[in-house]
């Protein structure tokens, strides 16, 4: 393998699914700021992410809505818009 060609923060962080709080622990090289207590009672940094395999409808086997940014609304209202345009 080639030396320097990886990274040095690589370490052990915490991995929470925010549309379920599901949580999870691997090794990531990910910046961030915050940290959370895992129930090893150990501090690890802390990784955000809006889906995981616990709520993905791929794995799951259903429809989930998970909306962070008003994205649904969005597209309701530009829906709504072009549907008139077409009457």
């Amino acid at each position: 393998m080639k030396q320097g060609i990886h990274p040095e923060n690589y370490r052990l962080v915490v991995f929470k699914d925010m549309s379920n709080d599901y949580m999870f622990i691997g090794r990531s090289c990910a910046s961030t700021k915050e940290t959370i207590q895992w129930e090893d009672g150990n501090e690890y940094p802390l990784v955000k992410l809006d889906i995981s395999q616990t709520s993905h409808p791929f794995y799951t086997g259903k429809m989930m809505l998970v909306d962070t940014a008003g994205r649904v609304d969005k597209f309701k209202k530009r829906y709504a818009r072009h549907q008139k345009k077409g009457e």
